[in-house]
């Protein structure tokens, strides 16, 4: 096993310089910070105690000192945004609060990749003027490559809402799954960072490949578990059955993906910002707990949609206790 190299150039190397930070940050912000959170509340017509809600909600610190300077003129325009959309009637203020903290998880997320990335990119350079000037222009490319990735998300989410007309956006009738990977903790702990990021990556990409080409969609990632969904019993099993395939070492490194675990279940769910809920979602999880590796495991719900799929063989279990259920009935799903 490879011990960990330090990037080239040291260990102070692939960091943002404080002079490259100090130039770009008024470009991504759209200008200087000029404005208290009493101004901006005062322009938007919302109160101190909103504004700073608002902020806090989006993943960013109020600065104690009220007379501290701390929004620009683009921060201003966003807080009027969110602010418009209650005041035309499209969303209460709860809702407006939890636009603002699902974005704020979201970019958090998509902010820290982005910034690893360019620091990869300046460590290996010679010199760091070189780096930073490409690192400005990848920005300007990352944002567009954002902006296209949501057109088309928000095309294909609008699309499948469509396909449930008989329920609200917020109720809806699917197939929800999860997927672990078996003896992860262990695992790691004989991985040193770059056959960790090897293994999560083959994972991540194969398992996102699977699912997403069987018709299904990615809910999301954590850590060593993927949960996703389809609209049909029949995708969902094709999903997992191409999961449960899942063991072949990754194209690069030297990790071998371990078996997984799936658990299956089928009904109504609550579907909210992105996000599933309800009782179908923990009988999915609680099954993925007690699978054994290598083994997809479904509830009766699912089972029962999936008698006529060809190719889709049941095998009924005496029922299983897990958390919060005493008597669940399980079925192992196998290929015919």
């Amino acid at each position: 096993m490879s011990e960990p190299q330090d990037p080239p150039g040291g260990s102070g190397a692939g960091k943002w310089s404080a002079a490259f930070a100090a130039e770009v940050e008024p470009v991504l912000l759209g200008g200087p910070a000029e404005y208290t959170l009493d101004d901006v509340c005062a322009r938007v017509g919302i109160s101190r105690s909103r504004g700073g809600r608002l902020w806090m909600a989006l993943g960013f610190t109020v600065d104690p000192d009220p007379k501290a300077a701390m929004f620009t003129a683009a921060d201003v325009d966003a807080f009027q945004v969110m602010a418009d959309l209650v005041e035309k009637g499209i969303v209460d203020d709860p809702t407006q609060l939890a636009i603002a903290r699902t974005l704020g998880h979201s970019m958090a997320r998509v902010a820290e990749w982005q910034v690893d990335v360019l620091n990869a990119h300046l460590a290996q350079q010679a010199d760091p003027k070189d780096g930073e000037a490409v690192a400005r222009q990848t920005i300007s490319s990352l944002q567009e490559l954002q902006n296209y990735a949501w057109r088309r998300h928000l095309a294909a989410a609008a699309d499948r809402s469509t396909h449930d007309l008989e329920t609200d956006s917020e109720n809806r009738t699917l197939a929800v799954g999860f997927a672990d990977i078996v003896g992860y903790t262990r695992l790691t702990r004989h991985l040193d960072t770059a056959e960790l990021a090897a293994l999560i990556e083959t994972f991540e990409s194969g398992t996102t490949e699977t699912i997403t080409g069987n018709g299904g969609w990615v809910i999301k990632n954590v850590g060593d578990e993927v949960m996703f969904a389809a609209e049909r019993p029949a995708d969902i099993a094709a999903i997992a059955f191409g999961l449960a395939d899942q063991r072949m070492d990754p194209e690069h490194g030297d990790v071998a993906v371990p078996p997984l675990r799936i658990g299956l279940s089928y009904g109504p769910v609550l579907q909210r910002f992105g996000d599933l809920y309800g009782p179908v979602v923990n009988i999915a999880a609680r099954l993925t707990g007690v699978a054994r590796p290598g083994t997809i495991l479904v509830d009766s719900g699912l089972a029962s949609k999936l008698t006529e799929v060809p190719g889709a063989r049941l095998v009924s279990l005496r029922p299983v206790r897990v958390r919060g259920i005493s008597r669940l009935r399980a079925h192992v799903l196998r290929r015919d």
